[in-house]
């Protein structure tokens, strides 16, 4: 397991400009065999060679050698879509001519197509742990502890935070669901004492922290991992002392292409601007799904839908027609050609920056 510390850095960021990203963050499938994760490279054309100066007029340049080339860098978008039926079932039989893929409004050409229901997964689950939680830890625990177990296949691969006053890394990214088991069994309501591991976020006074959670477990952890990336987030979805906002939670996640999902644990008092709405506008913008949770059966039933989208997903992998370097936000929108039926998708990336 590698060792990771979380960046206590994010107070410099609150008050700076939000540090550009070069490389588009979706870059998991790679096509036709390519790595995952790298940027397909490949010649354009021979380059010539300089005619000596001292050369006959006329006289035929020599031919450019094999491997003197010109070399050009495209980087493949890929979006991972998940399609529910009018009962919420999942819609598992489509083909590469039932999608239309959208970047900013003009149709792309998809040029890779695949249904992966294997592809390695980077997950981060980030467990509330802030005093309203209290009466449903245990079974946030327990429910947790038999998701990881039943979504963690070969290859897969996750971490565990949990956030109240302060984000705490309890588990860095492993393969072993038995040791993310003991990690979520480690989370606490609003733990005082020695921080369970360095490199956690300290804050002044009482609070939630879920918008710095969501933050560093997008920026600092799941940016530099390859493949399916996803946040399962247990929470009521307020935050009242984080030093990142919304919007920026939600770039963070958006430039490491990670889906965010929230187990929505319901809390009638949640004021305005926070609980329900701020789960919903997280979730969207990131191509992620909202499941209310009111009791332990429902914790487990969240599970197993997440489980369920996570192990159900077609690729659909584009070169875009757009190909400034400007590092601007592009729009994606996906299409079925079948009625009735509910995508879940990201709505776009940042493109990479010279």
């Amino acid at each position: 397991m590698r060792l990771t510390i979380i960046a206590a850095g994010i107070a410099t960021l609150a008050l700076g400009a939000y540090p550009a990203v070069s490389t588009i963050a979706a870059h998991a499938a790679a096509p036709h065999g390519a790595a995952q994760g790298t940027t397909p490279r490949g010649p354009i054309g021979p380059q010539s060679q300089p005619q000596p100066n001292d050369a006959p007029q006329g006289t035929p340049q020599e031919p450019p050698l094999a491997d003197q080339t010109i070399k050009t860098q495209t980087t493949i978008v890929n979006v991972f879509a998940t399609v529910r039926d009018r009962h919420n079932g999942i819609v598992s039989d489509l083909t590469k001519d039932d999608f239309k893929v959208y970047e900013d409004g003009v149709e792309q050409k998809v040029s890779y197509f695949t249904k992966e229901v294997d592809m390695p997964l980077s997950l981060a689950m980030l467990m509330d742990t802030s005093g309203s939680m209290q009466e449903i830890l245990v079974a946030e625990q327990e429910a947790a502890s038999s998701f990881v177990q039943e979504v963690m296949h070969k290859k897969d691969e996750a971490i565990v935070m949990s956030f109240d006053t302060d984000v705490n890394l309890l588990a860095d990214f492993t393969e072993d669901p038995r040791e993310l088991q003991r990690a979520i069994r480690r989370a606490q309501i609003n733990a005082a004492g020695p921080m369970i591991t360095p490199g956690t976020v300290p804050q002044s006074g009482g609070g939630t922290n879920l918008y710095d959670a969501i933050y560093l477990a997008s920026h600092d952890e799941l940016a530099s991992e390859a493949g399916r990336k996803a946040i399962v987030a247990l929470t009521d979805a307020e935050d009242n002392n984080s030093k990142m906002n919304e919007n920026q939670a939600i770039e963070s996640a958006q430039r490491a292409d990670a889906v965010v999902h929230f187990l929505l644990i319901t809390d009638p008092r949640a004021t305005e601007g926070y609980g329900p709405g701020v789960a919903s506008r997280i979730a969207q913008n990131t191509g992620g799904r909202v499941m209310v949770v009111r009791n332990a059966k429902g914790l487990e039933k969240a599970f197993d839908e997440v489980s369920e989208e996570l192990r159900s997903q077609y690729v659909l992998g584009y070169y875009p027609a757009n190909v400034a370097h400007d590092g601007t936000f592009r729009k994606i929108k996906v299409e079925v050609a079948r009625p009735d039926v509910k995508i879940l998708a990201r709505k776009g990336y940042y493109a990479p920056s010279r």
